[in-house]
Parts: C-alpha cells; sequence; structure tokens
C-alpha cells in the first residue's frame, strides 16, 4: 500500500495502523513522489493499493488519480479528504478511484475498503491473465 499525504503526522498514523494489520506500507509526500514511488515499484511487487489525501500543495489527489489510472490502470485508488462533498466523491469516482472515505476515516471501513480493492485488483488480473492465454492460444492456432 502506498500512503499519500502531505501531513507527515497523517501518513505515519495510516503506516502504523495499515502495518498492524499485516500490510507493507511505502510513503509519499505528494503527488509527484506518488508517481515516482510507483513507477520505481519492482515488477515483481508493483503496488496494489493507494491511499491519497485529496488536497495537496502541488499535484493535487485528483490529478495524480488521473495520472495513476492512464499510466497503472490496474492501481486501486481509494481517496480520503478532510473537505468532502458528494460532489467530490462522485468526481473521484468517475476519474477511476475505487472509493473514497472522510478524515477522520475508521480504520475498520478502511481496511474493508483495501480488502475489497484488493479483491478487484486481483479480479481483474485473472480476466486479464486469460484473455491473454486465449490471445495466445489463438495466435498458435490451438483455438
Amino acid at each position: 500500500v502506498l500512503v499519500v499525504d502531505d501531513n507527515v503526522t497523517s501518513r505515519q498514523i495510516f503506516q502504523d495502523i495499515l502495518e498492524s494489520f499485516s500490510f507493507e506500507v511505502h510513503l509519499a509526500a505528494s503527488g509527484e513522489d506518488a508517481l515516482e514511488e510507483i513507477e520505481m515499484a519492482d515488477e515483481d511487487q508493483p503496488f496494489e493499493l493507494v491511499i491519497m489525501d485529496w488536497k495537496m500543495p502541488g499535484m493535487d489527489g485528483i490529478a495524480t488519480l488521473k495520472e495513476i489510472k492512464r499510466r497503472f490502470p490496474l492501481v486501486e485508488v481509494i481517496m480520503l479528504t478532510g473537505h468532502g462533498s458528494a460532489e467530490t466523491a462522485v468526481e473521484g469516482m468517475k476519474l477511476g478511484a475505487f472509493d473514497y472515505l472522510l478524515k477522520p476515516t475508521h480504520f475498520g471501513e478502511l481496511t474493508a475498503k483495501l480488502e475489497s480493492a484488493r479483491k478487484r485488483k486481483d479480479e481483474q488480473t485473472e480476466r486479464i491473465r486469460k484473455a491473454e492465454v486465449k490471445l495466445l492460444l489463438r495466435k498458435s492456432g490451438d483455438i
């Protein structure tokens, strides 16, 4: 899990809580840092999930979400904000966010969302794998 928040205390709290639930956690202080972290991730261990603050200086959560979904479409993103509204929630979901939570977040709810996002990513990855196998079989003439 990559936690993206410009507030160092928030990042540390998320890290402590998520590690207590056995998640491997990485931290980024900005949208730009988040994209760099995802890009540098090991191909064998890519980031599956991003928890990201909505409001950050520089590249905000919306701009970062757009770029993550453009470059890394299988990475699931959960948006966090202390400034939530129905409009921002809808906007984030339209742009590909898996879900949206308000700060302060109940960590039981967050971990449930993370598990759901992980499950969706695993299902998408499996569908892609099966489609690639079918394509290879068609090309080889076995179908």
